[in-house]
């Protein structure tokens, strides 16, 4: 007898290993996507730090205001930063921090970024 089709149990196997196939690349295509999600939102908040501490400067405000919070839109979302003002060694400087989140309550942060700002008429030396 020559038997020319697939039994049930070769069959089953196939469909077994296409479906841990199947599985591992949506869970890989799964995971790329959440990070392409997650450097989007980085990249974002980033934009919205670098914007606000921009406007710092421009404003030329001093000492600029400790823990000012506020809101903007970017790429069609609302986005909440808060400034962190530090004293440095040099008093005519002060360290800013922009902290970026996507809530109002600032509990998922984001992205912070850093900059120094100089005191735009410092005191007359002497």
């Amino acid at each position: 007898m020559n038997n020319k089709g697939l039994t049930l149990l070769e069959v089953m196997v196939a469909l077994f290993i296409f479906a841990l196939t199947a599985t591992s690349i949506m869970k890989a295509a799964s995971e790329h996507i959440r990070g392409i999600s997650t450097l989007e939102d980085i990249t974002m908040a980033t934009w919205v730090a670098n914007n606000e501490l921009n406007k710092l400067v421009t404003e030329r405000r001093w000492p600029p205001e400790n823990n000012l919070k506020g809101n903007t839109e970017l790429a069609g979302r609302t986005w909440y930063y808060q400034y962190l003002v530090s004293e440095t060694q040099d008093k005519e400087f002060r360290q800013v921090e922009v902290v970026v989140a996507q809530d109002q309550q600032m509990e998922s942060v984001i992205t912070s970024v850093i900059t120094y700002i100089a005191n735009p008429s410092p005191a007359p030396v002497g």
